[in-house]
């Protein structure tokens, strides 16, 4: 994703779609996502009316996400959360395991296909019914170390 403005398609809770770009740095300004259409205008929407923001490769796909589930569990770190939707609508995706990292206004995640369309998806807390942690995905440092060598343990008691 090498320019300043990317590619997005905005899902509003009414089901219409609207596609444009976005500054991905601060896309969500006073409570309004600010979008530039496709047309050239500069649309505001309230962060109410939004269900989620699919960041895409193409416009041309009509399919936001082709899979909304994990298939197997992640190997990438970070969170493995399960998004509920208020119309009991349900996605999954990975989030950074850093609270710095989660922006106020809702959540930045890679979805469950990193190879489709969707590239990453952010959904607006105001647009969730829940939010469920499935697991803590950690890197090398999670992971135990292995015993020592016979010769190297200390001798707890002499024969």
């Amino acid at each position: 994703m090498p320019s300043t403005h990317k590619k997005v398609v905005v899902r509003k809770i009414t089901r219409d779609a609207i596609s444009g770009y976005v500054s991905p740095a601060s896309f969500v300004s006073e409570g309004k996502l600010e979008l530039l259409s496709t047309s050239g205008n500069l649309v505001r929407i309230e962060l109410s009316e939004v269900k989620c923001v699919y960041f895409v490769r193409d416009f041309n796909d009509p399919e936001g996400t082709s899979r909304k589930t994990f298939t197997t569990r992640p190997r990438t770190e970070g969170l493995w959360v399960r998004l509920k939707y208020k119309d009991n609508d349900v996605v999954e995706g990975l989030m950074p395991n850093d609270l710095t990292q989660i922006p106020a206004d809702g959540f930045l995640l890679n979805p469950p296909d990193t190879r489709g369309n969707t590239q990453r998806i952010f959904v607006p807390r105001s647009a969730l019914a829940s939010l469920t942690v499935l697991a803590v995905i950690g890197g090398m440092q999670g992971r135990r170390r292995p015993a020592k060598d016979e010769a190297e343990q200390e001798k707890l008691f002499t024969e």
